[in-house]
């Protein structure tokens, strides 16, 4: 077992489906309310689509039919959520771990992936080694005929299995701590993989519940922000 990243991590299982503004809107405002690291992982009430920040919303425009599409409010490119595993990881400012650059985070976070699924019977491996000095943060993807796909090309540090990207990311870091959100596709989503991701992360876990407080902020830029068509549309 490799070296865990966090001495202490709160673990959040949201089992009840929320819509994709709302899953959004739930990652940023524990962020906000985070005192010691944190990873929510979440389901989604409808066949979802978000894309990254940076993102052009006529890029997705072609893939909205059926589908409950957000921007988020971290980088990358499209990923399509339903049948995924996906999370959402706070990493407070005040955190000594917030101290390590980005690139160094998201390889570390995806090793104890890989471990992860590696004791569900999977291969996994890192898709390659990370530069520190190159930047790169795992927010390239690749232009194919179903949209700006996330998964459609790995980038340094994703997770592969045989050959095939199951898992990439992309954050954002601000004044009050990182959030990394991630999706884990096409891999045996049983359920005890989220137990063992947690379990890679941190020694130290402790189960909670969504505070009443972070749900009344969420709903606020649920409506605000996410949930507008003036943040969807914004490019």
């Amino acid at each position: 077992m490799t070296k865990t990243l966090f001495p202490a991590l709160e673990v959040y299982r949201d089992t009840v489906p929320h819509s994709a503004a709302l899953n959004m809107s739930i990652d940023e405002a524990l962020l906000e309310h985070a005192r010691v690291p944190s990873i929510r992982f979440y389901r989604w009430h409808s066949p979802a689509l978000s894309f990254g920040y940076f993102g052009r919303f006529s890029d997705v425009a072609r893939c909205t039919s059926g589908r409950d599409v957000v921007r988020r409010w971290t980088g990358g490119g499209i990923v399509w959520h339903g049948e995924d595993l996906t999370y959402g990881l706070v990493i407070p400012a005040a955190d000594c771990a917030f101290n390590e650059s980005s690139v160094v985070i998201y390889e570390r976070v995806h090793r104890a992936l890989c471990e992860a699924l590696n004791a569900t019977g999977e291969c996994a491996v890192l898709a390659a080694a990370v530069d520190p000095g190159s930047g790169n943060t795992g927010t390239p993807a690749a232009v194919t005929s179903s949209g700006y796909s996330c998964f459609a090309n790995p980038v340094p540090a994703d997770v592969m299995v045989c050959g095939r990207k199951v898992a990439g990311a992309a954050q954002r870091r601000t004044r009050r701590g990182l959030l990394q959100q991630g999706s884990i596709q096409g891999a045996d989503l049983d359920s005890k993989l989220a137990k063992r991701f947690a379990e890679a992360l941190s020694a130290n876990r402790t189960d909670c519940e969504t505070e009443e407080q972070i749900l009344i902020r969420a709903r606020e830029l649920a409506q605000q922000k996410y949930g507008s068509d003036s943040w969807l549309r914004r490019r």
